[in-house]
Parts: structure tokens; sequence; C-alpha cells
């Protein structure tokens, strides 16, 4: 599985539900709305993808499937 940029993985966010909750510097934090998990999102980088380990813990943190992050 390959990472997304920021921008991306937010969309996805975003699109699931996940509201931006508060930003420290270059970290945004996103809850979700109804079941309040909360999932800090690293934006700095530009528009490198994120770094796979931290992909990867985005996507378990956030409980949305894996199949939902593949790039179209």
């Amino acid at each position: 599985m390959k990472s997304l940029t920021a921008k991306q993985t937010i969309k996805i966010l975003e699109k699931h539900g996940f509201i931006l909750s508060r930003q420290k510097g270059s970290h945004k934090i996103y809850r979700h709305s109804e079941s309040k998990v909360i999932v800090p999102v690293s934006i700095h980088g530009g528009n490198k993808p994120i770094p796979i380990g931290t992909f990867l813990a985005i996507i378990k943190q956030s409980k949305i499937p894996k199949k939902e992050f593949k790039k179209k």
C-alpha cells in the first residue's frame, strides 16, 4: 500500500465525518463528530506522501477501512 499526501488523507477523513478540532504547529487534530475518535495528521512536507508508518497509524486510529485510502 502506498501512502497518500496529507491533503488527500484529510479529504478522506472529512468524507467520513471527521472535523478539524484544533491545530498545533504542523499537526492538525481531527475528531469524529459521533464516535469522538481523535486522529492527528502531520501536514509538514507539502505534497510529499506521509511516511508509511505514520500513514498506517492514521488508518488504524481512524477505524476507516484500508480500502478507502487507495489512490484513485
